[in-house]
């Protein structure tokens, strides 16, 4: 118990840095992050998603009535479990039939940090949900919430890709080309998976 109590211990600080780093300084974080290939990493993450699950499943829910909000916030992180394991599960295969010769560990760890943009951005949709509900007026307020909106979902996109490529890159050793044809055959996959997720109500924009 208390290899297991020490190891949380040091993950969590682990995690924090590495939290700061790749936004910072992508590149030699995410080298280190795959270096590591620290599995405890994840249970931090995962405690991240687990927290924004649990208040949007209180925003979005009208009724505060306990199984109501227990079916939503088991919808949402199921849903977002079962994404995240097709994922990775899917660039595993298609990376290792292009020549990645890295390991699935690496590619899970790696992948698992590129969902923390996502976080951040459904974290902002929900909280400005509740601060400035829709519908929203046509104004100069209105058209400038909407313009620092998109500029900041925008950061958060490209965000995204930088990690989603440094993962590939380093967790699966691939290079700039190999990464395009990943992401070229990968697209239209995760994209008919989002409108299979959004048609069955579990989120409209995809939690990749």
């Amino acid at each position: 118990m208390n290899a297991i109590v020490d190891q949380l211990v040091s993950a969590f600080f682990i995690f924090l840095r590495s939290a700061i780093g790749i936004a910072l300084r992508p590149y030699e974080t995410y080298r280190s992050i795959i270096r590591r290939q620290n599995v405890w990493e994840l249970f931090y993450i995962a405690a991240i998603m687990i927290m924004y699950f649990a208040g949007a499943s209180l925003i979005k829910t009208a009724a505060l009535r306990p199984f109501l909000l227990t079916a939503r916030f088991t919808t949402l992180a199921a849903g977002a479990t079962a994404t995240y394991i097709l994922a990775v599960s899917f660039l595993w295969y298609t990376t290792t039939r292009v020549g990645g010769n890295g390991s699935l560990r690496a590619l899970a760890i790696g992948w698992a940090y590129t969902l923390l943009p996502t976080v951040i951005w459904f974290l902002m949709t929900s909280v400005l949900y509740v601060a400035v509900p829709p519908p929203r007026t046509t104004r100069f307020l209105g058209l400038l919430f909407s313009g620092i909106y998109l500029v900041f979902s925008t950061v958060l996109l490209y965000w995204k890709v930088i990690l989603g490529y440094l993962t590939l890159r380093f967790a699966m050793r691939l290079d700039l080309g190999k990464i395009l044809l990943i992401a070229t055959v990968s697209s239209p996959v995760f994209a008919v998976y989002s409108y299979i997720m959004y048609k069955l109500g579990i989120f409209r924009i995809p939690f990749i």
